[in-house]
């Protein structure tokens, strides 16, 4: 892997009543990474984004590389704006840190995948997530990493965006700790393997 720092990306709603939303479960993958690291979500970069906060980070290094030596440096970040405006923070992130998109990872929930699996790609469409969209538009590319975090589809004919902005059942909260695990170390794969390795590790059932 070449030399320089990720932007690893946990999407979601600020504020405690969306916590436990469906739709932050990436958010709930930044903090398993924060705590793997022991290290803790601060505001340093954020008035390099304009007046308000508009993110909090935390800057580690994730994994172990062979030999024991720490992993590459990583900044986590959790945007502290509504899910469909992530893109500023995102783009604003990437120019400060001189992360490229290559090298940019969006942590985020996904529709099309059901709940408990974890898929990887890079590129592609956003599939009507308003999150993806609006990364796209603000980094001008769609060729960053996406760590997709399934949650099912909605049962009948639920709207999808309620869905997405209630909490995990009753049922899933039991795998929810197993799936936030699995993300994580999907993320870790991709910054210490690359993501075809990612890939060909958690698109397999064991």
């Amino acid at each position: 892997m070449s030399d320089g720092p990720w932007l690893v990306v946990g999407l979601g709603n600020p504020g405690p009543q969306y916590a436990g939303n469906r739709h932050n479960v990436g958010q709930m993958v930044l903090d398993e990474l924060a705590r793997r690291t022991g290290a803790s979500f601060g505001s340093r970069s954020t008035g390099l984004l304009g007046r308000r906060p508009q993110a909090v980070t935390a800057d580690v290094r994730l994994g172990t590389l062979p030999g024991g030596a720490p992993g590459p440096r990583v900044v986590l970040a959790k945007p502290t704006t509504y899910m469909n405006v992530s893109g500023g923070p995102v783009a604003a992130l990437a120019r400060y840190h001189d992360v490229p998109v290559e090298r940019v990872v969006m942590v985020h929930d996904e529709l099309d995948i059901p709940f408990a699996d974890v898929r990887l790609k890079r590129g592609g469409g956003e599939g009507g997530h308003n999150g993806l969209r609006d990364t796209t538009k603000a980094l001008g590319s769609k060729e960053y990493v996406r760590v997709r975090v399934g949650v099912g589809r909605p049962p009948g004919r639920q709207d999808p965006a309620d869905f997405v902005l209630k909490d995990f059942s009753g049922a899933e909260k039991k795998d929810l700790p197993w799936l936030v695990d699995r993300a994580a170390d999907a993320v870790e794969a991709v910054v210490l393997d690359g993501l075809e390795a990612a890939q060909l590790r958690f698109h397999t059932r064991s």
